[in-house]
This record gives C-alpha cells, sequence and structure tokens, in this order.
C-alpha cells in the first residue's frame, strides 16, 4: 500500500464505529467512514473533545454537530503548500489528505523530467494536485464541473503564494473539454484523473464511472503528447479494483507508449494503532 508519511497538519488519529478521528492543524474532527468496520475502545481522550462530528441521515446527506467553536475556514499546509480548509455539507473539507503520495509522485516526475511540461488535472476538485504539479514547474490545466471547486482552487494557489505561475483555470464537462482538446490539437504530457462514481456535469450531464471510464481514458490517450512522463488514476469506487485499473491502463497506454504500470490502494497511517487504513485505489502509467 501507497502511504502519505509527510503530513504535519494532519492526522489520523484512530478509528472505530464507523468513524475516523482526525486533526486538521488544530481542529479536532470525527467522520463517518463506512470501511471502518471494527469497534475498538476509543481510549484517545478527543474522541469526548472534538469540535464537532459529521452524523450521516438515512435520507442521504447529514449534518455537523458542533461542541466547540469551529471557524468558517483555516489553513493547513503540506510541503510549502497551503489548502483552506472548511466543512462542507457532505463531510468533506476540501482536502483528501491521502492523495498526498499521488501529489508527491507527480512533482518528482514533474521535477526529474527537467524540461517544460504541460499537465492536465481532470476532476480537479479544490487543486491539491494542481498546486504540487505547478510548484514543481509545469503548466497546468486544471478542469472540474463545478465553479465553486474551481473557487476554491484558485484561493489555494492564492494562499499558497503561486497563483502567478501558469495555469489554466476551467469549469468545465471533463468529457467535453478532452473532445475539444483533441480537435484543437493540444497534448499534454501528463494526466492526472480523480473521477467521481457518479456525478452530474454543469448542463445536468450524467456521469457513471462503471460506464464511462474506459471511453474517458481512451479520449485522454488522444490529447497525450510524443513524449509523455505519467498517467494517474485514482478511484474511491469500491468494485473498481487497482488491479482493473492497472489492466486498464496497461491495455490503453503501454501498447503506445511504452513504460510501466503500477496500481496499489492508497492509505493513512493510524497513529494509536499504527495500522494503516486503505482510503482508495490508484493506478499509475510511468515513461
Amino acid at each position: 500500500m501507497r502511504l502519505s508519511e509527510h503530513w504535519q497538519d494532519y492526522e489520523l488519529l484512530d478509528t472505530s464505529s464507523g468513524e475516523r478521528l482526525e486533526r486538521w492543524g488544530d481542529v479536532i474532527l470525527i467522520r463517518p467512514d463506512p470501511q471502518i468496520i471494527w469497534t475498538t475502545e476509543k481510549n484517545n481522550p478527543l474522541w469526548y473533545s472534538a469540535h464537532a462530528r459529521y452524523h450521516r441521515s438515512n435520507k442521504g446527506g447529514g449534518h455537523w454537530e458542533t461542541y466547540k467553536k469551529v471557524p468558517d475556514r483555516w489553513t493547513i499546509g503540506y510541503r510549502g503548500l497551503t489548502f483552506n480548509i472548511k466543512p462542507m455539507g457532505f463531510k468533506h473539507t476540501g482536502v483528501f489528505p491521502e492523495q498526498a503520495v499521488n501529489w508527491d509522485f507527480a512533482a518528482e516526475k514533474i521535477r526529474q523530467a527537467n524540461r517544460p511540461l504541460k499537465i492536465l488535472n481532470l476532476f480537479g476538485y479544490t487543486g491539491c494536485a494542481t498546486l504540487a504539479c505547478m510548484k514543481a514547474g509545469a503548466t497546468v490545466c486544471h478542469v472540474d464541473a463545478s465553479k465553486g471547486m474551481v473557487q476554491w482552487a484558485k484561493e489555494n494557489a492564492q494562499s499558497s503564494g503561486i497563483a502567478d505561475l501558469p495555469v489554466r483555470w476551467l469549469v468545465d464537462d471533463c468529457v467535453k473539454f478532452v473532445q475539444r482538446e483533441i480537435r484543437r490539437g493540444n497534448r499534454y504530457d501528463g494526466i492526472i484523473m480523480d473521477p467521481p462514481s457518479y456525478g452530474r456535469g454543469p448542463g445536468g450531464e450524467v456521469w457513471k464511472l462503471e460506464e464511462q471510464l474506459y471511453p474517458l481514458v481512451e479520449l485522454c490517450r488522444q490529447v497525450m503528447s510524443d513524449d509523455p512522463i505519467f498517467f494517474i488514476l485514482n478511484s474511491y469506487t469500491t468494485g473498481l479494483s487497482p488491479a482493473v485499473m492497472e489492466y486498464l491502463l496497461g491495455v490503453m497506454l503501454q501498447s503506445r507508449f511504452g513504460g510501466q504500470v503500477t496500481s496499489d490502494e492508497i492509505g493513512l497511517r493510524v497513529t494509536d494503532t499504527g495500522l494503516v487504513l486503505p482510503c482508495g485505489s490508484t493506478a499509475i502509467w510511468e515513461k
């Protein structure tokens, strides 16, 4: 399993009874996680003095219950980058900390290439991967269907002091954007893709990962440059195993570009137990 081991401002303190106990800077949050099927003793006193806990609703969604004053927004840092954090309506905070292992991989590949690179980040969310690539020296195209998420990504770039680096911020349906890039002849040296299991585009377009992942990767292959360096595919869909994603990238990319494909789960180490909580899967093609 690939782990994010360089966090200082984030910490997964403990897990029990379907919940995570987490530290986000100085704020302690308790959030649900369906993978936590064990019920262990909650010996950490922070279980009983957290700032807020997210409760799921049987009807969908949920709400935050606050025990202490929680800032409307605060920041955490990661290796020279600054991310704005805020509790959102569906348990999220704007950062998936386990993804840091992929940010580090992309940034290192960019630095090693030692040449101008263009990176495409599809379903870019609040821009953490985009910022890591920008800081490493690449020109990035960040695409997300949510105007609010793209604005949040811009604010993260501003907070990180890198807003003046070359980047395109686009609110667009990812499939339609890639189709237009093919027609325009634009090419990218690296692609990062973290598609949702289910979603809707800005025009109400329905996205179902199992139905549309293969054609999207096929489209993306057509916007890759003649000398690309990586393709990162991440998924939180439980029915899509790392091996399946690895096979997909192997079929689509290895035959054309050579290189190698690997896959694994990504996870976070739990401070109180030393064990690792799985948090999704990633497949990577690299030159």
